[in-house]
């Protein structure tokens, strides 16, 4: 668990990292570089899953070895349940603060339901209603995943 203290709105103690993978993690379905060291480190402190239509069909061999869960969109059971209202039950489903990072109009009620949703401009670009949705805007997932590394950056944006 990371406990941040947000002076002027609350303590956030988060348990899980919940990412998006394509214009996110990844570009054009490859990993991004960096991301994968990043993680690798997050993953002492917090349960790292990443959630991904994956578009590509790279996630798995992307992924491989990393230290984390994968869900599969795509190969969800039940078509009847958008991908949206997927990711933002998944988050829902957690029972400590979760952080939700992500780019896509997709990934909006996630961004909602999560204790602090962090939206990523890249290569990619991002939904404006996940620019809404979110708490803090990147425009990189290095930057994004250092908010949880160094958490002073974070306190920075969001104190009041």
């Amino acid at each position: 668990m990371i406990e941040i203290q947000i002076p002027g709105l609350r303590t956030l103690r988060v348990q899980t990292l919940v990412l998006d993978f394509n214009g996110t993690m990844a570009c054009d379905g490859k990993l991004l570089p960096g991301v994968s060291e990043r993680l690798c480190e997050l993953s002492r402190n917090l349960d790292v899953v990443v959630v991904t239509a994956d578009t590509y069909g790279t996630v798995g061999r992307e992924l491989d070895g990393l230290p984390m869960t994968i869900g599969n969109l795509a190969e969800r059971v039940s078509a009847s349940v958008d991908e949206d209202e997927a990711k933002a039950r998944l988050v829902r489903s957690f029972k400590a603060d979760v952080v939700f990072i992500g780019n896509g109009r997709n990934d909006a009620p996630a961004m909602r339901a999560a204790a602090l949703g962090i939206v990523l401009i890249q290569a990619e670009c991002a939904a404006t209603s996940a620019l809404v949705a979110a708490d803090i805007a990147s425009t990189c997932i290095e930057n994004a995943l250092d908010l949880l590394l160094k958490p002073k950056r974070l306190i920075a944006s969001l104190r009041v």
